[in-house]
């Protein structure tokens, strides 16, 4: 099996990419169980291991080393509760779409540092195009989402451009991963 090469990019923060070897391997590697496996812990993570196995037709054993190798090959990245933003009162997401002033390494790490610290941020992507960023912002209102932009994303002077769109309504959330 290849290694992951770790690049530390002074610009993006630290990087994992795999290499096309890596990527290959990996894809090979996974079966139809495997991909069976993924599919069921994809939709319920918090199946025992008796009824995994059951449902890919393999013995409890073989089916429990088969999610340990998934797991220390990293295929599986974790396991997490899904909450309902709406039950905890956060009943407003948008998503920002911005663009830094300067895009110097230092500007750069302090912005993606203070990311990091915005609980109202549960995504931020770096982006390629006019933008540099997207964040999926999730607030209890709108009078929430104004004092996070002017008091947090804009104070500074980090950031020359923003774009928020407000979320309507989910058409698909947590879509599940097809490997290939």
């Amino acid at each position: 099996m290849s290694l992951l090469y770790c690049a530390r990019s002074p610009a993006w923060g630290n990087i994992i990419a795999p290499t096309e070897d890596y990527a290959t391997a990996m894809s090979a590697a996974l079966d139809r169980t495997d991909r069976a496996i993924l599919a069921v812990l994809q939709a319920d993570g918090r199946i025992s291991n008796a009824d995994l196995a059951e449902r890919v037709s393999l013995s409890p054993s073989a089916c429990l080393r088969r999610v340990q190798r998934l797991e220390a090959d990293g295929v599986i990245a974790g396991y997490a509760a899904r909450l309902d933003p709406n039950k905890l009162g956060l009943g407003l997401q948008a998503f920002v779409r911005l663009q830094l002033a300067r895009h110097d390494a230092t500007t750069i790490e302090r912005f993606v540092a203070k990311v990091q610290g915005w609980d109202e941020v549960i995504a931020c992507h770096a982006l390629t195009g006019d933008m540099d960023y997207l964040l999926h912002v999730v607030v209890r209102d709108l009078e929430h989402f104004s004092r996070f932009l002017l008091d947090r994303v804009l104070h500074e002077g980090d950031v020359a451009d923003v774009n928020s769109s407000f979320v309507l309504r989910a058409v698909k959330e947590r879509g599940a991963l097809a490997p290939p």
